[in-house]
């Protein structure tokens, strides 16, 4: 009686989990459509997000592929369990497995190979923003939001710039290069953002670290519970 009483305590909590998983998958789905469909009224509704619609559409996509894994999440753990189905439970703990092991390579790959990384995207990026930038209008425009939001100037530092197809064009750098005080003038005067947008985007991981890694361990605790709680149903069953 107590072990039968057990399992229903926790069936009924493993559904009303993946319920919320599953709503809240639907939800980021269909915000995700709506930004993909029609950024404009959504930016009118929310305010201006970023300072590109480009940068709107890239979230779209985000939001997309995050809801439909949590909708597919919700779903096989919520009727998993309600159906009490063996298949449908092994399927919901190898799925939320895989995330989990890939969120830890992650990591790992982040951790270790943080300088392989740097000398990768020099060597790919930085050919990129002499021929595109200024060229490309959706490369463009993901670097200006880059630029603006995180104060730097071009991967390394504003000699990425240097002849350029911007450079070569215009005689100057460009302005997201600049301060508070813009100039069309060389880069050494007052207001310019010396630095590369790779070591400023790693130096803002390395400030919001703890909050992170809190979220991350949040995280991966309720992906271990789960996958704790599917095997734990998924072995009783044997036994009913």
């Amino acid at each position: 009686g107590a072990k039968m009483g057990c399992f229903t305590f926790v069936k009924v909590m493993m559904i009303l989990f993946n319920l919320a998983i599953f709503l809240g998958g639907g939800t980021l789905l269909g915000v995700g459509i709506w930004v993909k469909v029609d950024g404009e009224s959504f930016l009118k509704i929310f305010g201006a997000l970023s300072s590109s619609v480009l940068q709107v559409v890239n979230v779209s996509y985000l939001l997309i592929v995050i809801g439909a894994i949590l909708l597919v999440i919700g779903f096989l753990g919520c009727y998993g369990a309600q159906k009490e189905s063996k298949c449908l439970l092994m399927m919901f703990f190898s799925v939320v497995l895989i995330i989990f092991i890939a969120e830890v390579a992650a990591a790992v790959v982040a951790l270790v190979f943080t300088g392989l990384a740097e000398t990768l995207l020099t060597g790919l990026v930085t050919p990129l923003l002499k021929e595109k930038y200024g060229v490309n209008d959706t490369f463009t425009h993901i670097w200006n939001a880059t630029m603006t939001e995180v104060n730097c100037c071009g991967l390394n530092n504003y000699t990425d710039f240097n002849n350029s197809y911007f450079y070569e064009t215009h005689g100057s750098y460009p302005r997201q290069c600049f301060g508070v005080s813009p100039s069309l003038a060389h880069p050494h005067l007052r207001g310019c953002f010396l630095q590369g947008c790779f070591k400023q985007i790693l130096e803002e991981i390395r400030t919001n670290a703890g909050v992170a890694g809190g979220v991350a361990a949040g995280i991966a605790a309720l992906e271990i519970a789960a996958m704790a709680v599917s095997m734990y149903l998924y072995c009783r069953l044997d036994e009913k």
